[in-house]
Parts: structure tokens; C-alpha cells; sequence
């Protein structure tokens, strides 16, 4: 089993190593001379027309069913990859959702806060105006409310910034996302 695997691999590298010298400058230098040589052959009366052009023929077959195989390989190989990076982005959007989903979430939740919040304040200030002749510790019970408020605010400005943080990172991943398509 190991030795088939190795023996494909390799198999695969000359394949890769004959598609890719078939597509360039020396392939078809060598080409051209081939075929000069071809012609220049009965011309100068070493060989037969008709025997040059049945070996050309052939030998040129032969390259074209060749180089149709290595084509197909080649193009095999290409939609394994296209297929495996497509399932890379249906993974990568499935999570992309997911995390819109938690945003969505987590925007909810700061509006519910938001709206606790704005009661508790509204209760201060009725609290306030009821007592302003009440005692001293009152005064004190107001003013703790009031620093939980002020810090209730500062986590929910740290909330909504981390969301806005979340936000932009989503936006990048689907930019991310299109440019790889």
C-alpha cells in the first residue's frame, strides 16, 4: 500500500514535470526544430516523404493522446482544490452566522440594560426628589446608586465597543471571504 502511494506520487511528478515543460518556451522551441528537421529530412533525401510523414504522424499522436492525459490530471487535481476550498467557505460562512447570531444576541442583552438602567435612574431622581430632607445616610444609599449607575454605564460602553470590535472583525472576515473567491 505505502509503495503504491509512493509509486503515484512520483507517477504525479513526472506528469506535473511533462504539463508544465509542454507549456513553455523550450517545449516549443524544441517542437519547431523537431518539425523542421522533419521536413528537411526528405528534402535533403535521407528519408522518404511519405515514410517522414507517417513517423511525424504517428509520433505526433502519440504526444496528443499523452498530453490529453496529462491535461485531464491536471485539471482533475485543480477541481480537488476548487471543491476543498469551497467546503473552506461554507465552513467559514456557517461561522460568520453563527457569530452575527452572538451579536445579535449580545446587542439585545445592552438594549435590555439599557432599559434597566434608564428605570434605575428614573428611580433615583424620584427618590431623590421625594428625600431630599431625609438623613444623611440616604443621601449615601443615593449616592452609591448613582456610582453603580455611572459604572453600570462605563461596562456597557465597554460592551458595546467590544461589539462594535466584533462587528468589524466579521466585516473583515467576509471581505476576507469575497477576495478569496
Amino acid at each position: 500500500m505505502k509503495d503504491n502511494t509512493e509509486n503515484k506520487q512520483v507517477l504525479e511528478k513526472i506528469a506535473n514535470g511533462i504539463t508544465w515543460w509542454i507549456g513553455s518556451i523550450p517545449s516549443l522551441i524544441a517542437h519547431t526544430l523537431f518539425f523542421i528537421i522533419s521536413f528537411l529530412l526528405p528534402l535533403l533525401g535521407l528519408v522518404e516523404f511519405d515514410k517522414m510523414l507517417l513517423i511525424l504522424t504517428t509520433v505526433v499522436s502519440l504526444e496528443a493522446i499523452y498530453l490529453a492525459i496529462f491535461i485531464q490530471m491536471s485539471v482533475n487535481k485543480s477541481h480537488e482544490k476548487i471543491e476543498d476550498i469551497q467546503e473552506d467557505i461554507e465552513e467559514i460562512s456557517e461561522d460568520i452566522e453563527d457569530i452575527q447570531e452572538d451579536i445579535e444576541e449580545i446587542s439585545e442583552d445592552i438594549e435590555e440594560i439599557n432599559e434597566d438602567i434608564e428605570d434605575i435612574q428614573e428611580d433615583i431622581e424620584e427618590i431623590n426628589e421625594e428625600e431630599e430632607d431625609d438623613d444623611h445616610n440616604e443621601r449615601a444609599k443615593n449616592v452609591i446608586l448613582r456610582s453603580n449607575v455611572n459604572s453600570n454605564k462605563n461596562e456597557i460602553k465597554a460592551l458595546k465597543d467590544k461589539i462594535q470590535e466584533l462587528q468589524d472583525m466579521i466585516d473583515d472576515l467576509k471581505k476576507d471571504s469575497k477576495d478569496d473567491l
